[in-house]
């Protein structure tokens, strides 16, 4: 389907039938992957399209095609925009690109001050918020509302979280601040030339936390004891948010 078919605008009051549709592809699509996302309820997602604080994706047909809503934290000085979702049949097409750029807009005339945030698994959204000028960042530069991490309950990977002190988990963190940021063709560049390093980190990120819960466990990994598997070298600067393991 050509990306001229599909329509990507602010969520309305118009949309709240589509909203359980959405949440069971959520939970379906993470448990697919893997991976943990925050679940949440069809009638929270309803009120996000309520409150205009979401963006849909619909083909011209009136079929829905993909999701993300916005999130306040810490008195409205943190924003994350939450739960992307791409219907199955769309994906690989463009829209979750799309979705992100104008939810991220939408974030800026809404909450113009606040710093944008967001965590992922996928080396593919880490690259759309590169030209959105996001960068990698440590939790630590996150919103510490309560309220948001309790939020994290509900994914698969809290139990990894919570060991880590909230210091790390299997999400890489990413942040546009408003007052200071690099400029998207700069944040581009960085991720184009560092895209196989990211990639790399992320999978070795991934075995070292599961590595961590294992020893945790008493249990074996490769058939010897994680105590005894070889450290990898820290990586500093820039790749400091895969610290902390």
């Amino acid at each position: 389907m050509e990306q001229s078919d599909i329509i990507v605008r602010a969520a309305t009051s118009d949309d709240v039938a589509f909203a359980k549709i959405i949440t069971d592809e959520m939970a379906e699509s993470a448990k697919a992957r893997g991976t943990g996302i925050a679940k949440r309820t069809p009638e929270y997602v309803a009120q996000k399209m309520v409150e205009g604080k979401a963006v849909i994706a619909l083909s011209k047909d009136n079929e829905w095609a993909g999701f993300c809503y916005i999130e306040a934290w810490g008195h409205e000085k943190f924003v994350a925009n939450s739960g992307l979702i791409v219907a199955p049949k769309f994906r690989n097409s463009g829209v979750a690109r799309r979705i992100k750029h104008e939810i991220f807009y939408l974030s800026r005339r809404i909450y113009p001050e606040a710093k944008i945030f967001g965590l992922t698994t996928g080396l593919a959204v880490m690259k759309i918020n590169s030209e959105l000028g996001y960068k990698p960042v440590t939790y630590s530069e996150l919103t510490d509302d309560e309220k948001f991490w309790e939020g994290c309950k509900s994914c698969v990977n809290y139990p990894v979280l919570m060991s880590k002190g909230r210091k790390n988990c299997l999400c890489t963190a990413m942040l546009y601040d408003p007052k200071d940021h690099p400029q998207p063709k700069e944040t581009v560049k960085e991720f184009n030339r560092k895209s196989k390093l990211y990639e790399r980190f992320m999978r070795l990120k991934q075995k070292r936390l599961f590595k961590y819960i294992a020893s945790k466990r008493g249990e074996k990994t490769n058939g010897a004891a994680p105590a005894q598997a070889k450290a990898a070298p820290k990586v500093r600067s820039f790749f400091s948010f895969f610290s902390n393991f």
